[in-house]
Parts: structure tokens; sequence; C-alpha cells
């Protein structure tokens, strides 16, 4: 791929305005040396104002994503691309959601340009589990986790039972949930079936994979090395 291509399909401007950066000097190789349009280097090699080119297609990063943020290209208020550099929106392939977290749930969330990828995560084949940490408006009344792990729970208008789910309580009003299956809202649901209200929501592991230490509002790309230990889990 020519380096004009690579350079805009990695987000930092179109085919033009990356014409210009060669133009300008700013493009150059480890050493400093001023690179052309139609040298042959390395992706490592590559830098851009001196710092180093983003990852090559196949990115895949987590996001500690915080309450207050969609995951949508378009919606009108704040979403998770605005806690990106701007040009990892502007990637191509698009740089998406490994599923979604609704604007009031925070924790955990994949982003991968890596379709293939994309849908192992998510394939029901898979049965990654997620883990989530749930607090309540009211006590838990003591029966929630065997009815979660019964694999008969019916959602409303749903027309098929929910996949058993483990349940572990963590205060009277603080529950852990691990699910194998992500419909909408399936939490939330799930507490409204047996009479109580989530009234916060954090997603705190996918497969074998957890943010540790990662603050909120921060991302870091993930290695080879992170998407095993994923699949482990």
């Amino acid at each position: 791929m020519k380096l004009v291509k690579l350079i805009a399909n990695l987000g930092y401007g179109s085919r033009k305005d990356v014409t210009a950066m060669f133009r300008q000097g700013r493009i150059t190789d480890a050493d400093g040396e001023v690179l052309y349009a139609d040298d042959q280097v390395e992706h490592a090699a590559i830098r851009i104002d001196g710092e180093p080119l983003d990852p090559p297609a196949g990115l895949t990063l987590m996001l500690h994503k915080p309450v207050g943020y969609t995951c949508s290209t378009k919606d009108p208020g704040r979403v998770v691309y605005d806690l990106l550099p701007p040009r990892l929106r502007l990637r191509s392939p698009l740089l998406s959601p490994v599923g979604r977290l609704d604007r009031d749930t925070s924790g955990l969330l994949l982003m991968t340009d890596d379709g293939a990828l994309l849908h192992r995560i998510v394939s029901p084949k898979a049965k990654l589990g997620k883990v989530y940490e749930a607090t309540l408006a009211s006590d838990l009344r003591g029966d929630e986790a065997a009815v979660f792990a019964s694999g008969e729970l019916m959602l409303e208008a749903e027309k098929t039972p929910l996949a058993p789910a483990l349940m572990e309580t963590l205060e009277p009003r603080r529950a852990r949930l691990t699910l194998t299956e992500g419909r909408y809202h399936q939490v939330r649901r799930m507490f409204a079936a047996v009479g109580n209200h989530v009234v916060a929501l954090h997603r705190a592991r996918i497969g074998g994979l957890s943010l540790q230490d990662l603050p909120g509002g921060q991302w870091r790309a993930l290695d080879s090395t992170d998407l095993e230990t994923l699949f482990r889990g």
C-alpha cells in the first residue's frame, strides 16, 4: 500500500492532507530522514512530527467507559470516540465498539477495526463471560441467584428464556453477575423481572480481560498476549 493511502486510512487526514504533510517534511523515518510518498518503509519506522505511526489495521483497544457516553458515532451528546485521539475516529476500516454499553453504564469496552475478531468475540459460540457489578435500589430478597441460574427466566417481549447466569451477592444492595449472552439492557431487565431496579452498573470483565488499573476515560491498545487472555477467560 502506498504511504499516502496508508497514513490517510489511519485517520491522519485526507489523501490531500497527507500529501501536504509529505511536502512539509513532517513525515520521516525513525532516524529523522524526510520520507517521500513513493518510499518503501516499514510501518514501525514511520514518524509523523517525530511521533510513531498509530498501529496498522487490526487495532484492538480497551476503553474504561465512564457514565454519560454512548457507543455511537452520531449521537448528539457525548460519545466514546470523544475519549480517543480524533484520528482514531477517522480510521478506515472504522474502529467499532464490540457490543455496547448504554449511556448509564460504565466499565470495560472493547473496540476494534478487525471484523473477524469482533464477530469471534460476540459470537454465542465463544461463550465469553461478561462480568457486571450492579448497585440496586432495594435489598436483594435472596432468591435472585437461583432465578438467574435457572435458564428459565423470560424477559418482557422476549420469546426465549435467558441462558443461565451466575450471581454473587456482594452487599445487601450490590451484586456481581456473569453473563454469556448480551441482550438489550439485559442486567437491568433481569433485576426488573425480580422486582428491583439497577441504579448503577459497571462492566468489570470480558472473558479473562479486566480493566485492572486503567482509569476512567482512558484507553490502551491490546497486544496478542491481551487477546490470548481475553479468550482464555
